[in-house]
């Protein structure tokens, strides 16, 4: 399985943490991912990475669709691969939510799975450059057709030619896009599989890998899980530290009837302790909301304790999942070694150890 580093988003400053990326790359780490909310943006410090490493593949976990038009995402995405040295570039592209879509970017909620569909395949003209694009989707229309329309729109091909076509994956977890991730996409960006729900899963890949077009399936698809890593003596102060993040996402983070985190939650076997902390979150309890996420919902999902725990956990909850690459959650330079040797990737490339 490969690693990857998860950077996310910024606070109220950036502050990429360029060495670290550079240690992952020695490591044989195969990739590093950024994301957006409503401050930085994913693709920029991918940029700013691309000048100081050679090999590790820059990717976006993920990218707001609402954010951007494919077009312009595929412009982005190819120049950053082209200026990288080609072949490093994934875009992982994700609906976000109708508060962020529509409350700060300014663009229609609609209809996330076509707008999805639209996207992708639009993105795929423009890489292809094999005649200028024009779409008609249920979604998303090339020439634009819609109000304030000039009706003077052209069809267009890209002027830059993209030497390797950057991969698009897909960050998903409902049954119907998960589906179509399968069908459409060269990767997935889990949402939600864990060890007692992982065959529901794979159905639903199975499902979308019948309908698409030609040889595809688990052998030439990309599944990318993410994981909290955290070295430490005091398992209990490191689910204390981790409850405030789950309970922001789970109880506030969406509109209270659309917050695809709780029915993530619930998904993975949680549902009352998603309704419960929901419920205090969004009654301004957020101490009681945080205390309500239980200890064995946050070590289900990550990897905490000392190196031996780490390893034991790691057999017992992630060894045997469909998982082609496995993204670290972590500020520890301890843990990214750790996981290295625990995955033996220092034998995939010449490492300076």
């Amino acid at each position: 399985m490969k690693l990857g580093l998860m950077l996310g988003y910024s606070g109220r400053g950036m502050n990429l943490p360029v060495e670290r990326v550079k240690r992952c790359e020695e490591l044989g780490y195969d990739s590093v991912w950024t994301a957006e909310a409503y401050g930085s943006d994913a693709i920029t410090p991918l940029a700013f990475l691309a000048a100081h490493t050679k090999r590790i593949r820059l990717a976006t976990g993920v990218i707001q669709v609402g954010a951007r038009t494919p077009a312009m995402t595929a412009m982005q995405l190819g120049t950053l691969d082209d200026l990288a040295g080609g072949g490093r570039v994934i875009g992982g592209l994700g609906v976000s939510g109708p508060q962020i879509v529509e409350g700060w970017y300014g663009t229609p909620w609609g209809k996330p799975i076509d707008r999805l569909r639209d996207y992708v395949e639009i993105m795929n003209k423009v890489f292809a450059r094999e005649a200028p694009v024009t779409h008609d989707g249920p979604e998303i229309k090339l020439p634009y057709q819609g109000p304030g329309a000039a009706g003077m729109g052209k069809p267009l091909k890209s002027i830059l030619h993209f030497r390797h076509k950057p991969k698009i994956f897909l960050g998903t977890g409902a049954r119907k896009s998960v589906v179509m991730t399968a069908e459409i996409a060269d990767g997935w960006l889990n949402f939600g599989m864990r060890k007692g729900n992982v065959d529901t899963f794979v159905k639903w890949l199975e499902e979308g890998f019948a309908r698409a077009k030609g040889d595809k399936g688990f052998h030439n698809f990309e599944i990318q899980g993410t994981i909290a890593v955290n070295v430490t003596n005091d398992i209990k102060g490191a689910f204390a530290a981790a409850k405030p993040t789950i309970a922001l996402y789970v109880g506030g983070m969406g509109h209270p009837d659309l917050n695809f985190h709780k029915k993530r939650m619930t998904r993975e076997g949680w549902g009352e302790a998603a309704e419960r902390i929901q419920e205090l979150f969004l009654a301004g309890k957020r101490e009681e909301a945080i205390e309500a996420v239980p200890d064995e919902y946050v070590d289900e999902g990550g990897l905490y304790g000392t190196p031996d725990r780490i390893a034991q956990r790691w057999r017992a909850q992630f060894e045997g999942l469909p998982f082609t690459g496995m993204t670290l959650q972590t500020n520890q330079d301890e843990a990214i070694e750790l996981m290295a040797e625990l995955l033996g990737t220092r034998d995939t490339v010449g490492s300076s150890d």
